[in-house]
């Protein structure tokens, strides 16, 4: 079990600790409801240095992300990031990422914890263009320091204005007393915020200066759990329960990252193909109209008991406190409105089809 640079941190705040993408990792301390409420309505620190960062750069370093993703990376230009997926050739997600560009030469890939490994394999088997490619995981952690306070209990920790990062932009700066630390605002959440990208012998001076800076706005950490319901609330998918090497992005409601009109991409005729022909299940999103709490793999049936689906993901909202979820449905069944039921045990319990977010700010 490997564990980050903040593990000893996490256990002295008395953190219930997990095994998480082969990390030791904090899943809460107070209690979820509470830990979600704070990053809604003040502000709260992640640590999630368990995520993948790979660099890529020279001369070949756009070739090789616009061969392996499907979002159209030449569009970035210095100090703007991309929410993309990685195609696996048999019309499945290798991984959902994001691209940050330093320089038309300089990328850096951020991946999910579990499939770094599988990510990098990937990456490097499609590498025959012959950019340069590091492997940074090891040597950075990651904090997100997420919710409605966030600029303003951190500002002072830093000379740039942290109001005017844009959503889906970052800048490297000074942070907590050192330089070059990367600000960025690609926060999972949806209550705003940041994350800090530094080197590992780093990362406890920033805990503790963000932990000081923001005591006077409530600042608490949080754990994976909340994290979980809060960007569940967004609609956000989660790797592994909502996207997986068995889903394509169209299905899986990403056509606004599946940019066909660029050039050839890993799956790029799979996909235009089954834009053409049409897909036969699509991710949805449904709140519980009777009460109960939709769990991953529980069936989706239409109101005559029919099985058309499964859920991905399902919680109970904590600010809305009703269940919620997202789920794979025959496509015949995914309209807003459209009333279904969740099986919970045995009970057939009814939802209802939604738009996206469940939660409205």
């Amino acid at each position: 079990m490997r564990k980050t640079q903040l593990n000893d941190k996490h256990e002295a705040l008395g953190a219930k600790m997990v095994p998480f993408a082969g990390f030791n990792m904090p899943v809460q301390y107070e209690g979820v409801k509470a830990e979600h409420e704070t990053v809604r309505n003040a502000v709260g620190v992640f640590d999630v240095s368990h995520m993948g960062e790979f660099l890529i750069t020279g001369p070949n370093a756009l070739a090789l992300i616009q061969k392996v993703t499907t979002n159209d990376a030449s569009v970035l230009t210095k100090g703007r990031a991309q929410y993309s997926c990685m195609p696996n050739g048999k019309g499945g997600i290798v991984d959902d990422l994001i691209i940050y560009c330093f320089d038309e030469e300089k990328f850096l890939l951020v991946v999910n914890a579990s499939n770094i490994d599988k990510d990098w394999n990937w990456i490097d088997a499609h590498n025959s263009m012959g950019a340069e490619m590091r492997n940074l995981s090891d040597d950075y952690s990651l904090l997100a320091i997420q919710g409605p306070k966030a600029v303003e209990a951190m500002q002072s920790l830093t000379s740039i204005d942290l109001a005017e990062i844009k959503y889906y932009h970052f800048e490297v700066a000074d942070f907590a007393g050192l330089e070059h630390v990367i600000i960025s605002a690609t926060g999972y959440t949806g209550s705003g915020g940041f994350e800090i990208y530094c080197k590992n012998d780093q990362v406890e001076q920033v805990w503790d200066k963000v932990l000081e800076a923001g005591a006077d706005f409530g600042i608490k950490p949080i754990g994976l759990a909340a994290r979980d319901t809060l960007r569940l609330e967004m609609g956000f998918c989660l790797y592994g329960n909502d996207i997986d090497d068995t889903t394509s992005p169209l299905e899986a409601g990403l056509g606004w990252i599946t940019k066909l009109a660029k050039d050839d991409f890993n799956d790029k005729a799979f996909l235009a193909k089954q834009k053409e022909d049409g897909i036969k299940n699509r991710l949805v999103a449904f709140e519980m109209i009777e009460r109960g709490i939709p769990r991953h793999d529980y069936p989706i049936l239409d109101l005559e008991g029919n099985t058309i689906g499964r859920v991905t993901s399902g919680t109970m909202s904590p600010s809305m406190n009703i269940g919620i979820g997202l789920g794979y449905v025959e496509v015949a069944h995914k309209a807003v409105d459209t009333e279904i039921a969740i099986q919970i045990r045995n009970k057939a319990v009814k939802a209802k089809i939604v738009k996206l977010p469940f939660y409205k700010k």
